[in-house]
């Protein structure tokens, strides 16, 4: 029969794995004003704004014109399209290919962000965090770049899929509302949670701690995943004017994105670097209580 306090366990686990959360965002928003959070935020904004740049110059016109083609051959469109002249929003006939394709470009655009700040910011971060508040935490294994970025590619292909699959459900406002922001919350804590116990815990110890605390990291994901749809927001509130400002919205839009993830990757460090080092005295502690219970088990010759 189980006691009293071995029933609270998963309660007292619960609040414990809770009170880390909200300790890990409090200290995130102030380092999110370090002056080297800051630079860092700007590195993938000015990566992304060249290849936005080069994108929107040379892939800009060919990608409207395929849009307009798509739209010719889709029946449906026709019927939008008639119902928007009998409603009198006939002028916005010329806007419906851009903006279809500017809204196919902004989950690319988070994609893009989340690679780059996975790769070049959340590395960084997570050594800023380690030095100024574990500097006794060693490393337990030195995994290759690759490891990361195959691991980042895989979860990013399979969010995407998700996303195009779920694009009838947007009709619905309840699932339009819910469903963007848990699969980019779900696809920030699988990119995050794994570039964040990289380098710092064995595979084993990733498990643990990835089963231990998943609800309280799925839903620190999610909630990001609603943090960062405030640009989205953004676009929406501008209307028409997103179509006349795309470059600008596209590189005011990374810059967000790029800080809600260094956000992000700081809040997942903030709570998955105590995490770690609580796991290993704990196990640690256990191995020594093992240890000593089997020595003083052993037979007296």
């Amino acid at each position: 029969m189980q006691s009293p306090r071995s029933l609270d366990a998963p309660l007292r686990a619960q609040l414990s794995s809770a009170a880390l959360m909200v300790d890990a965002a409090w200290r995130s928003l102030a380092y999110c004003l370090h002056p080297r959070v800051i630079y860092l935020s700007l590195l993938p904004l000015i990566l992304a704004a060249l290849s936005l740049g080069l994108l929107t110059w040379f892939g800009w016109t060919p990608g409207v014109a395929a849009v307009r083609e798509a739209l010719d051959a889709w029946g449906i469109s026709h019927t939008v399209l008639n119902w928007m002249d009998g409603a009198g929003l006939g002028f916005l006939r010329t806007m419906v290919a851009p903006f279809l394709l500017v809204l196919l470009a902004v989950p690319l655009v988070i994609v893009l962000c989340l690679l780059l700040v996975a790769s070049l910011m959340t590395p960084a971060l997570v050594k800023l965090v380690r030095q100024r508040r574990f500097p006794q935490l060693p490393d337990r294994q030195s995994v290759p770049w690759w490891r990361s970025l195959l691991w980042s590619a895989g979860a990013s292909v399979m969010a995407l899929t998700l996303f195009l699959l779920s694009l009838p459900l947007w009709l619905i406002p309840v699932f339009a509302v819910l469903v963007p922001p848990i699969i980019w919350g779900w696809l920030t804590y699988r990119v995050m949670a794994f570039d964040t116990l990289v380098d710092l815990a064995t595979p084993a110890e990733r498990e643990a701690l990835l089963r231990q605390h998943h609800r309280s990291l799925l839903g620190m994901g999610i909630l990001c995943g609603y943090i960062g749809a405030a640009p989205t927001a953004l676009w929406a509130a501008m209307g028409a004017l997103t179509v006349a400002l795309a470059p600008f919205m596209l590189l005011l839009s990374v810059w967000l994105y790029t800080l809600v993830f260094a956000f992000s990757s700081l809040w997942f460090a903030h709570f998955l670097l105590p995490a770690l080092q609580a796991h290993r005295r704990a196990t640690g502690s256990m191995a020594t209580a093992a240890a000593n219970t089997a020595i003083s088990t052993e037979p007296t010759p």
